[in-house]
């Protein structure tokens, strides 16, 4: 009889476990017929013991009955977190919404990720809702749409912010100094992305470029804009990628070759991935002797990591500001036979010098704070969460450090 009562927790245990198996099978590229072929691999197929022993225990003793597909998509979900930030666990429902999301959507200005299990502002797109809601970098999102960011994925997590244009987005805000979180609603707007800023300096001589993203048509701009330099008087060049985190990774290799004649731009490897080597064409150099500067913070991520670690390692630019968030990485979606799927990391970028883009950012040659740095720091321990309303104040900035730290070394090279 004891047997018999045992039964239906002992089957959930079992499936999940084969939930775990499933995982790790994809994760390593193995297949079950030669799990042995590794001692990696090997160890990693034992742990699935101690996973049921484990939920065994929680099955039985627990204070109360667990809600076994609750706990399930939670091991799983904490199983590729631990991994990246980038990497997901979606369940049928999530893939299948996942999968029918056409784009296209109103969006809210906030560009994320995650960091200490929660969503984690990465930069605020300037002129946007979450910039007039006052969201700035590296402010933690505890709760979207009053759901605890800890329990979603990234990849949901992205689509929670978007919406139907007018409609309302709220947030909780978690802030330093504070015992609980704000709630912040915004409009989502159309996403509408501005054309790469132009402003000039030292009478003409210095061309400072601001884009918004690194996609094909703002590189386009860029290039443009290098192209007429000489004929504007324009001698150096400095180019602001502060708080831009979205883009393409193609384009942020073209934009590098751009002041790049020879060298190496990025690598690209993974353990089952063939190791790919991004160099200079020489064909493609359109300021490869130009004084350039370039400026990042901490709301620098990816595509824009990429050019600013390129042009620091082959010594073609300083790079003024703060370190970079640290993104870099190249996914693949796997299906799961019950419907749901992964999104693994399956290769990450790295500086000419061999650094990972998404382990260690990139940090610049001369450091400068931001004179807006009140927000919480991603270096900072995250607080704990709760909720209340409470207005949100953006800090006002009079002096921008880094710019003129930037203007300043570009006036004391010869052109």
């Amino acid at each position: 009889m004891e047997i018999l009562r045992l039964m239906p927790k002992i089957s959930k245990i079992f499936l999940l476990a084969v939930s775990v198996a499933l995982v790790l099978t994809v994760f390593l590229g193995a297949n079950l017929s030669g799990v042995s072929a590794a001692t990696g691999q090997d160890g990693a197929y034992r742990q699935i013991n101690v996973y049921t022993e484990v939920l065994q225990k929680i099955q039985e003793d627990y204070v109360t009955d667990p809600n076994i597909t609750e706990v399930t998509n939670g091991a799983l979900r904490g199983l590729l977190e631990s991994l990246d930030s980038d990497s997901s666990y979606l369940t049928p429902e999530d893939y299948k919404s996942y999968k029918d999301d056409k784009g296209g959507k109103a969006q809210a200005g906030i560009n994320v990720s995650k960091r200490y299990g929660y969503a984690t502002v990465v930069s605020v797109v300037p002129g946007s809702p979450a910039d007039a809601a006052g969201l700035t970098d590296g402010d933690i999102l505890e709760a979207i749409e009053g759901q605890d960011t800890r329990n979603i994925s990234l990849a949901m997590i992205q689509r929670m912010l978007e919406g139907a244009p007018g409609s309302t987005l709220t947030v909780g805000v978690v802030r330093p100094g504070k015992p609980e979180p704000d709630r912040i609603a915004m409009r989502r707007g159309p996403d509408v992305v501005p054309p790469v800023v132009e402003t000039l300096y030292e009478n003409s001589s210095i061309l400072y470029l601001k884009p918004e993203i690194l996609d094909h048509d703002h590189v386009q701009e860029i290039e443009a804009k290098l192209h007429g330099m000489q004929k504007a008087g324009n001698k150096k060049v400095l180019l602001d990628l502060r708080d831009v985190a979205a883009g393409d990774m193609a384009e942020a290799t073209r934009l590098a070759n751009l002041f790049l004649k020879t060298g190496t731009i990025a690598t690209l490897e993974g353990q089952r991935f063939p190791k790919q080597v991004f160099t200079a064409d020489p064909a493609r150099a359109i300021q490869p002797t130009a004084p350039v500067v370039v400026l990042v913070n901490r709301g620098t991520a990816g595509p824009a990591e990429l050019v600013a670690a390129a042009l620091l390692d082959n010594k073609r630019a300083d790079v003024v500001g703060e370190k970079t968030f640290g993104e870099g990485t190249q996914q693949k979606t796997f299906e799961l036979p019950d419907g749901a799927a992964l999104i693994l990391s399956v290769a990450k970028y790295e500086s000419p010098s061999g650094k990972k883009l998404q382990d260690d950012g990139v940090t610049p040659d001369v450091l400068v704070a931001s004179g807006a740095d009140d927000g919480a720091s991603l270096d900072d321990e995250a607080p704990a969460a709760a909720a209340t309303p409470a207005p949100v104040k953006k800090p006002s900035v009079q002096i921008d450090e880094p710019l003129n730290k930037a203007l300043e070394i570009l006036k004391g090279k010869a052109a």
